[in-house]
């Protein structure tokens, strides 16, 4: 920026922010934040709605997590409010950005109290979320950007009340965001203006991820011989049982899966571990669990290929992650997948999503095993510096169209 534009004052709004009870959950909006912060040309307060249940039902026994979530935090010297907003099972789906967007008219109207008026509300996930922004855009006037980030884009269009509220939405929002090209053609079609949707990738944490030791690595894991490490959580659309069958197929190989049990609707840890047991692959299969992202460099540089097999994906954090610790990337071809994939020492790209695709995919790997010092190099194109000075850009543009 030539000239000097005053500090704009930015209120975050997203149902996905780290918290002590989970603090693997939307590490990537967090990330976005602290850098917009770290430029020192916005001031940022976060509201983190949380759910709560009007009344108590056995089957949201792990929403216990939820109420200890506190009223208010601060991470990384960002202010962090967490107001309550009810969830209404059954009838749900389609009244809670309206419940979530009125639950927040007083924390708002507080936070104006105390002296941060915000100018720009900055939404992550389209919905509830985005939704919930756009209205509260409208009551407090305030111009409202919302960042489309993978499964609010590439499943809730299909079903009706969410996609008439999510173009409603983005026809109220000053501009829209998304992290990677194919979540934006997706959006076309909702009739969304083509120049209204901005692509900003996520970038990768360069200082965090990073190759280490190797050997120390692998000692340290217990890693030996060709190792596939496969992240995320243990949920069906991260497609882990893709790789446990592929095993069969590569009689040496083995593979770790880092990632914790899914929500109660989703999870497959079980099923994961029944699958490797079925098909005799058991004493090959090493499950670790949930893993902090401060630990996940260790496990990137100890293994041989990361493979992520999933079924959509926006932009896939832990492929730039895996590339930034040197470690080539086996990938399905969903979204934007292959939009982090697009050199020889990045990895290979799947020639679809299956055990036969992996297969293959691992055959041709192995024949043109890349450098580790090439693929970190690979990575480094993909700093959070670009993302945070459009990011930069496009809320003073809006704020000085206001």
């Amino acid at each position: 920026m030539h000239h000097h534009a005053k500090i704009m004052d930015i209120l975050t709004f997203t149902t996905l922010y780290p918290n002590d009870s989970q603090p693997n959950h939307g590490l990537f909006v967090e990330h976005r934040i602290r850098r917009l912060t770290q430029s020192g040309q916005a001031n940022v307060r976060v509201l983190a709605p949380v759910a709560w249940f009007p009344f108590t039902h056995p089957r949201f026994g792990n929403y216990s997590g939820l109420a200890r979530i506190p009223r208010r935090d601060q991470r990384h010297g960002v202010i962090i409010e967490h107001p309550r907003y009810p969830l209404i099972p059954k009838i749900g789906m389609n009244l809670t950005p309206l419940t979530m967007a009125v639950a927040m008219i007083g924390p708002l109207r507080r936070m104006i109290r105390e002296g941060f008026n915000f100018q720009l509300i900055d939404a992550h996930f389209l919905y509830p979320d985005g939704v919930a922004a756009a209205l509260l855009g409208q009551w407090f006037h305030r111009p409202v950007v919302m960042t489309g980030r993978g499964t609010d884009v590439t499943l809730l269009p299909q079903f009706h009340g969410p996609r008439r509220m999510i173009t409603w939405a983005s026809r109220h929002s000053a501009a829209m965001i998304t992290v990677c090209h194919a979540l934006k053609e997706a959006l076309l079609p909702l009739a969304i203006p083509e120049h209204h949707i901005r692509v900003l990738p996520n970038g990768v944490d360069l200082e965090l991820f990073r190759p280490l030791d190797r050997d120390r690595a692998r000692e340290e894991l217990g890693v030996t011989g060709i190792t596939l490490l496969s992240v995320g959580h243990l949920v069906q659309r991260k497609g882990h049982d893709i790789p446990i069958r592929a095993l069969t197929r590569l009689p040496d190989v083995r593979l770790v899966i880092a990632g914790g049990g899914g929500t109660f609707e989703d999870d497959n840890e079980l099923a994961l571990k029944q699958l490797a047991h079925d098909l005799g692959v058991q004493d090959r299969v090493h499950f670790a669990g949930g893993v902090l992202q401060t630990r996940l460099p260790i496990y990137y540089s100890a293994a041989d290929i990361l493979v992520l097999a999933s079924a959509r994906e926006g932009r896939a954090n832990v492929l730039l992650e895996a590339m930034a610790c040197g470690l080539p990337v086996i990938t399905s071809p969903v979204w934007g997948n292959p939009e982090a994939v697009t050199a020889p020492e990045a990895g290979v790209i799947m020639r679809e999503r299956s055990v036969d695709g992996l297969v293959e995919a691992f055959h041709r790997l192995m024949s043109a095993m890349p450098d580790r010092a090439m693929t970190r190099r690979y990575a480094e194109k993909f700093s959070w510096d670009q993302t945070t000075r459009d990011q930069i850009e496009l809320f003073q543009t809006i704020l000085q169209k206001d």
